[in-house]
C-alpha cells in the first residue's frame, strides 16, 4: 500500500489530508492507520464511540503479556473555519524548513513519526513492547480517549509508562493544568423593548454574572502559583462565548455564557462553582423573578480534563528525560489526555514535536528539525526496549 513511502513527511501528508475536525468522523484515518500497521504484520483493535462514527485504535508491537511503553496521540484537529490560511489546510505544504497543514503540529506530526518508525519497531527484537494509541475528540474535552483507557489492564494490555506526544518542542513535561467548562444559561421573559417592565432582561442578568466571574478571575490571579512552575502563574478563568438576544426591539429572554477554568494541579473547582451558583440564586435570580416568576438560571457541565500531576522519579519521567537528553522537566498550561492515563495508574509524561505556539492557528506548521528530533527520540526508545 505504501511501499517505499514510509518517511515521516510522506505519512504526515496522508494524515493531514484526512479532515478530522472534531465534528467529523475519524474512521477513514483510523482505517488508514490500521491498514498501514497490518502491512507490517501489526494487529490493532478499535474502540468505537457510541455513534459508530469515531473510534480509537490500539496496537502492540513486541511481546504480549508484558507491560510496555504507550505512545499516545489524538487524530482530531480544530476547525479551519474563518481562518485566513494562505495554503490548503488539508494539503501538507513544504516551505523552507517547515511543513504547513492543519494538525501538522497538533498533533499529526507525532503520529506520523511513530508510524514511520514501525518498520524499525517490527524489525527490532523488542523485550519491552511498544503500544500505539490513536484517539479522537481530544480537542473538545479529551473525551474520546476515555473508553480506550478504561480498557487498559482489562481487555487491553496495561502499559507501564505512557508518553503523550503533544507539541512540547520535545521538552519533557511532567505537569499541566486541569480544564473544566460550563455553560450558564439565563432565562428571563421577552417583552417589547419600549416596555421593559413587562419583561426580564436575560442579558443584563448575564452581564452581572460575568462580572462576578471576573471577580473570581482576579482572586485567582492574586492567589498565584505556589509551585512557581506555571505560566501564567495561577489558575485561570475565562468567559469564552456569550450568546443571547433575538432582535433590537425585544427584551431578551435568554442568554448563555460559556466559561472555563484551567486549574493548577490540586485546585478544586467545586467550591468556586458552589459560590457562583449561590450568587446567581440569591443575587441575580430574584431580580429576574420580580417581573418574571418563571425565570431561571441553570449551570450545565460540558467537560472536565484532569490535571497531570508531577510523578518525580517515575519510569515515564526517567525514561523520557534520558531519551530526550534533558535533566529537568517542564510544565504547560494547556490540557492533554495525559491525566486520564495517570488516573488509570499509568505513569505519564508529555513530550512531542512542534510548538504549541503554532497550534490552532491559520498556517499551522511544524519545523522539519522537530520531526527529526522526534525520530531520534523514537529510535532511542526502540533501542531501550530491545
Amino acid at each position: 500500500m505504501l511501499a517505499g513511502r514510509t518517511t515521516t513527511e510522506e505519512l504526515l501528508a496522508y494524515l493531514v489530508a484526512f479532515d478530522t475536525t472534531s465534528r467529523n468522523s475519524n474512521l477513514d484515518l483510523i482505517g488508514f492507520v490500521r491498514d498501514y500497521l497490518a502491512a507490517y504484520g501489526v494487529e490493532s483493535v478499535t474502540v468505537p464511540d457510541e455513534t459508530g462514527r469515531k473510534a480509537s485504535l490500539f496496537a502492540t508491537i513486541g511481546p504480549a503479556g508484558v507491560g510496555g511503553v504507550c505512545l499516545s496521540g489524538h487524530s482530531d484537529v480544530v476547525p479551519v473555519d474563518g481562518q485566513p490560511w494562505t495554503t490548503d489546510p488539508f494539503t501538507l505544504t513544504p516551505k523552507d524548513d517547515r511543513v504547513y497543514g492543519r494538525g501538522s503540529c497538533d498533533m499529526k506530526g507525532f503520529l506520523a513519526a511513530c508510524l514511520a518508525m514501525v518498520p524499525q519497531m517490527t524489525a527490532a527484537k523488542l523485550s519491552t513492547p511498544l503500544h500505539l494509541l490513536v484517539s479522537y475528540d481530544e480537542e473538545i474535552g479529551c473525551t474520546g480517549v476515555v473508553p480506550a483507557v478504561r480498557k487498559l489492564g482489562v481487555d487491553l494490555p496495561l502499559p507501564r509508562a505512557c508518553i503523550v506526544g503533544e507539541p512540547t518542542s520535545m521538552r519533557v513535561v511532567d505537569a499541566h493544568k486541569s480544564g473544566v467548562a460550563y455553560v450558564t444559561t439565563v432565562t428571563g421573559r421577552e417583552a417589547h423593548s419600549s416596555m421593559p417592565q413587562l419583561g426580564a432582561n436575560a442579558i443584563f442578568a448575564a452581564a452581572e454574572l460575568v462580572g462576578e466571574l471576573d471577580r473570581y478571575r482576579q482572586e485567582l490571579i492574586a492567589a498565584g502559583d505556589p509551585s512557581g512552575r506555571f505560566d501564567p502563574p495561577n489558575t485561570t478563568l475565562q468567559v469564552t462565548v456569550i450568546d443571547g438576544g433575538t432582535a433590537g426591539n425585544i427584551v431578551p429572554r435568554q442568554c448563555a455564557i460559556r466559561w472555563n477554568l484551567r486549574g493548577l494541579p490540586g485546585f478544586d473547582e467545586t467550591a468556586l462553582l458552589a459560590r457562583f451558583e449561590r450568587f446567581a440564586e440569591t443575587v441575580v435570580l430574584p431580580k429576574l423573578q420580580a417581573t418574571a416568576p418563571e425565570a431561571s438560571i441553570t449551570h450545565d457541565f460540558i467537560y472536565k480534563v484532569p490535571p497531570l500531576a508531577p510523578q518525580t522519579g517515575s519510569e515515564a519521567e526517567l525514561l523520557t528525560m534520558r531519551l530526550a537528553g534533558q535533566n529537568r522537566t517542564y510544565t504547560v498550561s494547556y490540557g492533554t489526555e495525559g491525566g486520564h492515563f495517570q488516573a488509570q495508574g499509568i505513569p505519564t509524561v508529555i513530550c512531542g514535536p512542534g510548538s504549541i505556539d503554532q497550534a490552532h492557528k491559520p498556517d499551522e506548521y511544524i519545523e522539519i528539525a522537530q520531526l527529526r528530533a522526534c525520530e531520534r527520540f523514537l529510535k532511542g526508545l526502540i533501542a531501550e526496549c530491545s
